[in-house]
């Protein structure tokens, strides 16, 4: 069971980290990114390291992604007003 679970959170992480890479829309693509890195915490859970999976969560699900939209929002607000 444990193997297997392994295995799916690989695929997971594996597809989510593609597809935040690929995908057009950048809104999009940030929440793939969140999802990223909330399988890896996931992950870091499942491998008994509650802490790596506790800062995971925190700095890469939470942090880094408030950090992209807030970025997203300001250079769409910049570009809608004209360069200001």
């Amino acid at each position: 069971m444990s193997s297997a679970l392994h295995a799916l959170l690989l695929l997971l992480l594996l597809f989510t980290g593609v597809l935040a890479l690929q995908l057009r829309s950048l809104a999009h693509s940030i929440a793939a990114f969140c999802l990223f890195c909330l399988l890896l915490a996931l992950e870091f859970y499942v491998l008994n390291a509650p802490d790596a999976a506790m800062a995971e969560a925190v700095i890469g699900a939470g942090l880094s992604t408030t950090l992209f939209v807030v970025a997203y929002l300001a250079c769409r607000k910049r570009v809608r007003g004209g360069g200001q």
